[in-house]
């Protein structure tokens, strides 16, 4: 054996050297399965969407622009939006003081009304408008009660805002709920120690703790309700320029076969949907990098 052999450091166990060129991947299958998701999205997301612009994109554009400022197409656009965002506003806050009770306080029934949260996930939708429906009309139990208040809930734009509160709830709760049951709670106690009073605790510790996931669900919320279409169209009444929702407008005029119109519209919300969670997004990133810097 060489002298220069027995000169070397002999390394029991050590890996061999990785081969020439491009090393190997840490993840075994990496490539695989990359390939795999790329090409399920393409084919259930990517390629459907790419068709719906292209087939926007041969309208000329004054035929475009006359159907999407045509007042019954604005109306649609205006109920299904303003309403989701109203729903997805509201779910934030009945939300947060949900998730507040399940995960801070003990009661009687706590596991029964954690499960009852996900009954939305679970309902059809069909049912779910079926059961609004008969709930808020007139006749019905809480419809009766609000008749003689002069308030009518079922076959009016207020009647959509419930159904989408009623779908949307849920998104917010299961975002939140592992993030607040994960919060340490020693970093409360030392705001405590510290003389921070209970909302200035709230605010300056638990809150930017929680925000991002409040924003994901406010997000998951909305882009919900935007495009809700079983459980409203029960009981929304479906008046044109009154209570008539953009995903309705949509199947309505594939049923007149103006699928030029329908694919205009329906490209239209994709859009907007697009922008606002883009918006939301920003914000969520915001949020967790001013509360890394915080840490």
């Amino acid at each position: 054996m060489s002298e220069t052999t027995l000169d070397r450091p002999t390394l029991v166990g050590t890996l061999p050297p990785p081969p020439a060129g491009r090393g190997r991947s840490v993840i075994p299958g990496f490539g695989l399965t990359l390939g795999l998701t790329l090409l399920w999205l393409s084919l259930v997301v990517l390629i459907p969407l790419a068709a719906l612009f292209l087939k926007t994109a041969e309208l000329p554009p004054e035929r475009l622009f006359a159907i999407l400022t045509s007042p019954r197409t604005l109306n649609a656009l205006k109920i299904s939006f303003g309403l989701s965002l109203a729903a997805a506003s509201i779910n934030l806050v009945l939300g947060a003081v949900i998730v507040w009770a399940l995960v801070r306080y003990e009661f009687p029934g706590r596991r029964v009304l954690d499960a009852l949260v996900d009954i939305p996930f679970a309902l059809p939708t069909a049912v779910a408008g079926i059961a609004l429906t008969s709930l808020y009309a007139e006749n019905g139990w809480i419809g009766a009660l609000l008749a003689p208040l002069g308030i009518k809930v079922a076959f009016t734009p207020l009647g959509i805002l419930i159904a989408l509160i009623f779908i949307g709830l849920p998104f917010v709760v299961r975002t939140v709920q592992p993030v607040l049951e994960d919060l340490d709670h020693g970093l409360e106690e030392a705001a405590a120690t510290l003389g921070a009073g209970r909302w200035t605790t709230i605010r300056r510790v638990i809150a930017p703790a929680v925000l991002p996931a409040f924003l994901t669900g406010f997000a998951l919320a909305f882009a919900r309700a935007v495009g809700e279409y079983g459980s409203v169209i029960f009981i929304a009444g479906n008046l044109p320029n009154v209570s008539e929702i953009a995903p309705l407008l949509i199947v309505i005029r594939l049923e007149e076969f103006r699928y030029a119109d329908a694919t205009a519209i329906a490209a239209t919300m994709l859009v907007a949907s697009f922008l606002l969670l883009f918006v939301v997004n920003g914000l969520q990133r915001w949020s967790q990098a001013r509360t890394g810097r915080l840490a």
